[in-house]
């Protein structure tokens, strides 16, 4: 991995660490372009710091504009860099092909990939323009340098990123917030679909169906959900074209239909109920691991390309890829999301058992308690959207599966994790109580406890888990066909798209 491995390093222990709140991100440096890799040393490092920005960025758990962001600009790294590689073809750009001489070194990627990168990001998040202009400026490169001319790396770069930035501003997700013909007072990402909840923050009407939960950081502030972007069940995917040939059978636990209708919708409750109570110390930081998206998807790609020696090339291919996996598998799971609207957990506990008592996880630091149904909480926040299929286990089953196929060696992945004493989030200073090292040895591995994971806290039945990891599984396998037609050059070209 050359010069820039210790920075992989770095990387991937601090990707490690942000899923359970330690440490600060390696700073971006100032690379070499001839030995060096942008997208690892500088693009990286100056986007983690404001996606996980509380503030102006995005919270780690909202997993949809994560992944839209990791996926646009390893798109725009990847059409960057197609021009010198001896047969790839860009998604959104087709800009001929560079002489062999120019892809000896790293030099004119690096260059193409940073202004690829600056462009989506200015795209992405204007607001934070002084953040983009000062990671040109590490690299020693004018931000205000708009050439378009192919024959060089910033021209490239350009071109690249501003292909990416025409093909996806109006991809369905209403990233500019103007969709719907709104002009001023914009609301980037706001629902366009006209989704409404069957049932109130106050009020369980339907019992089948998905409850926004009244939510605060305990300063007195109090607010109601609502479901995240549901219109990515819109928006157009990478690898396939009509979302809809992706169907999740009924959730039929959740559904209080038949003569054992109420028995299985207990059941289900009861055994969500059961995970809670039994969460030891591993148990939460596997799931405090796969809740942070940032910090555990981002970790294992960053593990898989250092252990693996890739060059800059397999980098960016393999970056692309999980994310683009990732990406469509949410697609098609937050279609199913709003088709089915399927309650989550802690709202069928509440309705089942009300006053009754029941014993579960009771909070930071109180372990298993005996408290009523209707004080029930999952180890983590309650998520934004319905329940059914889960959007974790997706994204883990996407994830492992693209893996799989792009690196050829089954299942091995071998990934330790280690987890500090007390490094906890939920229970910061209390758990771990030791310090631990997660294991993952293979691919199977790692989807199906990231899957567990979601029941074991609380924030899933097991029937939507089941669900996430099978819709999946084949979406990791069209992202790595769509991923190798376009590095053999055999994808079609870009369609001009009118949104």
């Amino acid at each position: 991995m050359g010069k820039w491995a210790k920075t992989v390093v770095a990387l991937v222990s601090f990707a490690s660490g942000i899923a359970f709140g330690q440490g600060a991100p390696p700073p971006p440096v100032a690379i070499n372009f001839d030995t060096g890799n942008a997208l690892v040393e500088t693009i990286a490092p100056s986007i983690v710091p404001v996606l996980l920005d509380p503030v102006s960025g995005v919270k780690a758990g909202d997993a949809t504009l994560v992944l839209r962001t990791t996926t646009l600009v390893g798109h725009a790294c990847f059409d960057a860099i197609a021009p010198y590689h001896p047969t790839a073809v860009g998604v959104s750009s087709r800009l001929g092909r560079r002489p062999a001489s120019e892809s000896v070194t790293n030099r004119n990627k690096n260059i193409a990939m940073a202004y690829a990168s600056y462009r989506v990001l200015l795209s992405l998040y204007p607001k934070r323009v002084a953040n983009w202009r000062a990671m040109m400026n590490l690299l020693t490169l004018d931000p205000d340098n708009a050439s378009t001319d192919p024959t060089t790396a910033i021209g490239i770069g350009n071109l690249a990123g501003n292909a990416v930035v025409a093909d996806r501003e109006h991809d369905g997700m209403n990233q500019l917030g103007d969709e719907g013909g709104r002009e001023y007072n914009r609301f980037p990402y706001a629902d366009t679909t006209g989704y409404q909840p069957r049932n109130t923050p106050y009020e369980l009407r339907d019992p089948t169906r998905w409850q926004p939960e009244i939510v605060s950081n305990g300063n007195g502030i109090f607010t109601a959900q609502q479901f995240v972007t549901p219109q990515l069940a819109t928006t157009r995917a990478y690898s396939y074209r009509n979302v809809n040939q992706f169907q999740s059978p009924p959730p039929v636990d959740s559904l209080l239909r038949g003569p054992q209708g109420r028995q299985r919708y207990k059941a289900q409750a009861d055994v969500v109920i059961n995970a809670t109570a039994n969460l030891n110390d591993e148990k939460k930081m596997i799931a405090e691991f796969f809740n942070n998206k940032v910090g555990s998807l981002g970790y294992a790609t960053l593990f898989v390309a250092l252990s693996r020696g890739m060059t800059l090339d397999q980098v960016v291919q393999y970056d692309f890829l999980v994310n683009v996996a990732a990406f469509d598998g949410a697609i098609a799971t937050w279609n199913q999301k709003v088709q089915w609207d399927a309650v989550r957990p802690h709202s069928a506990i509440r309705y089942i058992y009300g006053n009754q008592r029941i014993n579960a996880w009771g909070g930071p630091g109180l372990g298993t308690v005996s408290m009523r149904g209707n004080e029930f909480r999952p180890y983590f926040g309650v998520a934004d959207h319905p329940d059914y299929p889960s959007g974790s286990a997706c994204f883990c089953a996407a994830h492992a599966q693209s893996s799989r196929r792009f690196l050829g060696t089954g299942e091995a992945l071998g990934l330790p994790v280690a987890v500090p004493a007390g490094s906890s989030v939920i229970e910061p200073g209390i758990t771990p109580a030791t310090d631990l090292t997660l294991f993952f040895p293979t691919w199977n591995d790692f989807e199906t406890r990231c899957a567990q994971s979601r029941v074991n806290s609380g924030v899933h039945f097991q029937a939507a888990v089941n669900e996430g990891l099978r819709l999946c599984k084949p979406i990791g396998d069209r992202a790595y066909e769509f991923l190798q037609a376009h590095v053999n050059g055999t994808a079609p070209a870009p369609q001009t798209h009118c949104n």
